[in-house]
C-alpha cells in the first residue's frame, strides 16, 4: 500500500531557517546563504521521509513564509505597491510579508489572518486593478527537479484556485469574480507544464471545501475544475482537503475528473459517514488521512487499523496519509532529552507520525493481532498516564449558573471604573508584553541553565520591570503594564506554574513567517500550585502612580495553544483552566491591581469551520470558561481581554458577551474592517482596534495614527475608543517600539483637542 503525507515542517528540526531568514532580513547573509540553507532543510526532510518508507513525498510545501503568499506569487497576484519598490524578487516578497521601510519606500504588510482552525496565520492575497495574472512556477517546478535528484517519487502541491479565490480579498471595489478566468487559465497552464516534465501527480489544496457552501459556491468550484482539470493531460490530480469534511460538495467532486480525493478522517466528522452511503468512486484513489496532523499523541493503531478494513470494503485504490499537513507538530521527539521516557512513549511528532503510518500500512496486510509493532502500541495507548486530580474533577462538577455572571450589570461598572482611573478621552496602553531584548532572554537562559538562582533572576526580572515603568511614564502612556519579563510565552509560562501541564525543549511549531511556539502539552488535570504573577504586578504598581494592568493568559487560549488531551472534553479542560486564572485573577485583585487583562488571542481559533457548530460544540463552553475566569471581582474592577489575527464580524455578539469592559484587538493590517460590525449589534464593551501593526518593523507616522483614530470615531463612542497597538511588542526592538508608541501618544493627544 501507497504511503504519503500532505506536507511537512519547514523550519528545520532546531528552527535553521527561521534563524537563516532572520539574519538575511538583518545583513548577516546573503541571499545564496540563505537558499544554500533551506536547499539542506528540503533534502534532509525528502531524505527523511524515503528512510520512513515513504512512497511518495510532497514537495513545494516548502516556503520562506507563508504557503498562500507563495500562490500569489506563483499567479504574479503581487500589487503594484510592491512593484514600484524595485526590489528583489526575494525581497519583494519579504515586503508582502512584513511591510517594508527604507530607501525604496514605506509600505505595509499583506493582512494576515488566520488558518481556518489552527495556530497557523496565512497572508491574505489582494486582487487589485490591472493586475495581470500568469503563471510563474519556477519554484514549484526548481523544488520537483531537486527532489527527483535526491531519488524520491515527489508530488508537487499547491493551493488550489477555490480556495485563493475564497481568501483572496478585492480592493477599491475590484469584482472578485473578474479573476476568475486568469486563476483559472494560470491553473490550466500548471497542469500542461506538469505534463511537460513527466509530473506524475500533483496535489492541489482546497481545504474551503470544508467550509459551509451554498450552491453559488459548489458551482464556482465546479466550474473551475471542469476546466482546469481539462487541460490536465496524463497527469493525475490530488485533490486534498482537511480539517473537516465535504459534506456540501462530495457528490458534485465525486463526478469531476480528479484521480484522487484527499480526505480527512479525524476532524471529518462526516468523512467515513460520507463514503458509507455515497460509496467510493471506482476510478479514484482514496487518501485516506488517518493520522492525526495537527496533535502530538500516537495514534491508537487498533482504531486505525479497523477504519482501514472497512475502507477497503470500499476501494482498492487506497493510500493512507495524514489528516493535513505536519506543519502543524514538532520536527522529532528526537531532540526531547529531557523529558522521561513515562512520558515521550505517548509523543508522536512529524517524524514519529511518518513511521506511524508506514506501520498502519505493513500491518494492515497482515494478520496484525500477533505484530510487535500492533502490540507495542495497544500497550502504550492502554497504560495509564498520571497527573489524575480528583479534586479539580470535583471542583468543576460542582461550578452552577453563578460561577459565570458578574453581579453588576457592565454599563453600571464602566461607570465605576471610569470614577476610580480618571483616565482622559481616548485613554493610551499597550497590549502587554515589551520587547524581549538580548539580556532578558540571556537573563532566563542563565536561569534556565541554572547558573543563577531563582532571586537572582527575578532581580534582574525587577530591573527590566523598572526600566519598563519609567520608559511608559516618559512616553506619557496612561495604562501601563509591566513588560511581561517574566515569561518567555504567554501560554508555555501559564502551564509551567500549573500541575497538569507538561513541558517541551524542541517542540517548536511555525506560526507564521519566522515566528515559532513551542505548545505546553497537557497531560492531566490543570491545577494553580501558588500564585503566579501577583508579586511582579505588584512591584510594578508600586514605582507608579498611573493605572497597572495585571497581565494573564485566558482559559481558552491556553488550552487552544496547547496540545489538548484526547480522554476528556475541551470543555472539562477549559473549565480546570479557568478555576486555576480565577484564583490568579481574585489574587492580583486583593494585591490593588485595579485593571486585569485576561487575554483570549486565540478565541475565535477553534471555532468550529461549519457556523451550525459554533455554538453547541464550542462557544457555549469557551464563553463560560472566559466568564469563570473574571466573575468573582469587584465592579469597580476593569476586566481587559485582546484578541488577534481571526475574523471577528461574525462573532462580535459573542465577544460582547464575555462581559469584560474593555477589549483590545488586531484591526491594522485588516484596514480596521471590524468597525462596521462593531456598530451595528451596538457593541457594549468599551473597545481599542489597533491602530498599528507590530508584526511589522516600520514605524507609523503621527499622521497615519490620528487618521486611523478618526476613523474608528465613526463608528465607536468617544467615551468607549482607547487607542493602544494591534498586539504585544515582544519581538519588536528598542527603538522601534519607543518611536512608535511616541508617535500613538502624540496622535491621541491631538485627537483628544480635536474632541474639546
Amino acid at each position: 500500500m501507497n504511503t504519503t503525507i500532505v506536507g511537512y515542517p519547514r523550519i528545520g528540526k532546531m528552527r535553521e531557517l527561521k534563524f537563516a531568514i532572520e539574519k538575511y532580513w538583518r545583513g548577516e547573509v546573503t541571499e545564496a546563504e540563505l537558499k544554500e540553507t533551506a536547499k539542506t532543510l528540503r533534502s534532509e526532510k525528502l531524505k527523511k521521509q524515503k528512510q520512513a518508507g515513504i512512497t511518495i513525498s510532497p514537495v513545494n510545501d516548502f516556503s520562506y513564509y507563508d504557503g498562500m503568499l507563495d500562490l500569489a506569487v506563483m499567479l504574479n497576484a503581487v500589487p503594484e505597491r510592491y512593484r514600484k519598490l524595485n526590489l528583489s524578487p526575494l525581497d519583494t516578497y519579504f515586503a508582502m510579508a512584513r511591510g517594508y521601510q527604507g530607501e525604496h519606500g514605506d509600505v505595509k504588510a499583506f493582512a494576515m489572518k488566520k488558518w481556518f482552525n489552527t495556530n497557523y496565520h496565512y497572508m491574505v492575497p489582494e486582487l487589485e486593478n490591472g493586475m495581470e495574472l500568469k503563471l510563474q512556477a519556477d519554484k514549484l517546478f526548481a523544488e520537483y527537479e531537486e527532489a527527483k535528484a535526491l531519488g524520491v517519487c515527489p508530488r508537487p502541491v499547491t493551493i488550489g484556485a477555490y480556495t485563493f479565490l475564497k481568501l483572496a480579498v478585492a480592493e477599491n471595489g475590484v469584482a472578485k469574480e473578474s479573476y476568475v478566468e486568469p486563476v483559472k487559465k494560470a491553473f490550466q497552464e500548471l497542469l500542461q507544464e506538469c505534463e511537460k516534465r513527466g509530473v506524475e501527480w500533483i496535489q492541489i489544496d482546497e481545504p474551503a471545501l470544508v467550509l459551509d457552501m451554498d450552491s453559488a459556491d459548489k458551482k464556482l468550484f465546479c466550474d473551475l475544475y471542469q476546466d482546469i482539470l481539462s487541460a490536465k493531460g496524463s497527469v493525475k490530480v490530488l485533490l486534498q482537503t482537511y480539517f473537516g469534511d465535504m459534506r456540501d460538495c462530495y457528490q458534485e467532486i465525486s463526478k469531476l475528473a480528479f484521480d484522487g480525493l484527499g480526505m480527512d478522517f479525524v476532524e471529518g466528522k462526516y468523512t467515513e459517514k460520507l463514503i458509507q452511503e455515497n460509496g467510493f468512486p471506482a476510478d479514484k484513489y482514496l487518501y485516506a488521512g488517518i493520522v492525526n496532523g495537527k496533535n502530538i499523541w500516537k495514534c491508537d493503531y487498533d482504531k486505525k487499523l479497523k477504519l482501514i478494513e472497512e475502507l477497503k470494503k470500499t476501494t482498492d485504490k487506497l493510500v493512507l496519509t495524514t489528516s493535513c499537513s505536519l506543519l502543524h507538530v514538532p520536527y522529532t521527539t528526537k531532540s526531547e532529552k529531557k523529558l522521561s521516557q513515562d512520558i515521550l512513549k505517548y509523543f508522536a511528532y512529524a517524524e514519529e507520525k511518518l513511521e506511524e503510518i508506514h506501520e498502519l500500512a505493513e500491518l494492515s496486510e497482515k494478520d496484525y493481532t500477533k505484530e510487535e509493532a500492533y502490540q507495542k502500541n495497544v500497550s502504550v495507548i492502554q497504560s495509564e498516564r498520571g497527573m489524575k486530580d480528583e479534586e479539580v474533577c470535583q471542583k468543576v462538577a460542582a461550578l452552577t449558573e453563578k460561577d459565570f455572571v458578574r453581579n453588576v450589570p457592565r454599563v453600571e461598572r464602566q461607570k465605576l471604573q471610569r470614577e476610580r482611573m480618571g483616565l482622559p478621552l481616548l485613554p493610551t496602553t499597550t497590549i502587554g508584553s515589551f520587547p524581549q531584548t538580548k539580556e532578558v532572554k540571556a537573563n532566563r537562559s542563565r536561569f534556565r541553565k541554572g547558573e543563577i538562582t531563582k532571586e537572582q533572576y527575578d532581580e534582574k526580572v525587577f530591573a527590566f520591570i523598572k526600566e519598563c515603568v519609567e520608559e511608559q511614564e516618559k512616553l506619557d502612556i496612561d495604562v501601563l503594564v509591566h513588560g511581561e519579563y517574566e515569561r518567555n510565552d504567554m501560554v508555555e509560562f501559564f502551564g509551567e506554574n500549573f500541575g497538569g501541564y507538561v513541558f517541551t525543549e524542541h517542540a517548536w511549531v511555525q506560526s507564521y513567517g519566522t515566528r515559532c511556539v513551542k505548545p505546553p502539552v497537557i497531560f492531566g488535570d490543570v491545577k494553580r500550585i501558588e500564585p503566579i504573577t501577583v508579586k511582579y504586578s505588584q512591584y510594578a504598581a508600586s514605582l507608579t502612580n498611573r493605572p497597572m494592568k495585571g497581565m494573564l493568559t485566558g482559559p481558552v487560549t491556553i488550552l487552544n495553544w496547547s496540545f489538548p488531551r484526547e480522554d476528556v472534553s475541551h470543555k472539562e479542560m477549559a473549565f480546570q483552566i479557568g478555576l486555576a486564572i480565577r484564583q490568579e485573577v481574585l489574587d492580583l485583585e486583593a494585591a490593588g491591581i485595579s485593571v486585569i487583562q485576561i487575554d483570549e488571542a486565540a478565541l475565535r481559533e477553534k471555532l468550529p469551520l461549519r457556523k451550525a457548530e459554533w455554538h453547541s460544540d464550542y462557544l457555549d463552553w469557551a464563553l463560560e470558561a472566559f466568564r469563570l475566569c473574571h466573575s468573582g471581582v469587584k465592579p469597580e474592577t476593569q476586566i481587559h481581554t485582546h484578541m488577534c489575527y481571526s475574523e471577528f464580524d461574525d462573532i462580535i455578539k459573542d465577544i460582547d458577551a464575555m462581559d469584560a469592559d474593555v477589549i483590545t484587538f488586531e484591526a491594522s493590517r485588516s484596514k480596521l474592517e471590524i468597525l462596521d460590525a462593531l456598530k451595528e449589534v451596538g457593541f457594549e464593551t468599551e473597545s481599542g482596534p489597533g491602530v498599528y501593526d507590530i508584526h511589522s518593523p516600520r514605524v507609523p507616522s503621527v499622521e497615519e495614527i490620528v487618521g486611523a483614530i478618526r476613523k474608528m470615531l465613526e463608528k465607536i463612542p468617544k467615551e468607549k475608543l482607547w487607542v493602544n497597538p494591534d498586539c504585544g511588542l515582544k519581538t519588536r526592538g528598542i527603538p522601534e517600539t519607543e518611536a512608535s508608541l511616541k508617535n500613538m501618544v502624540a496622535a491621541a493627544k491631538i485627537v483628544r483637542e480635536e474632541l474639546k
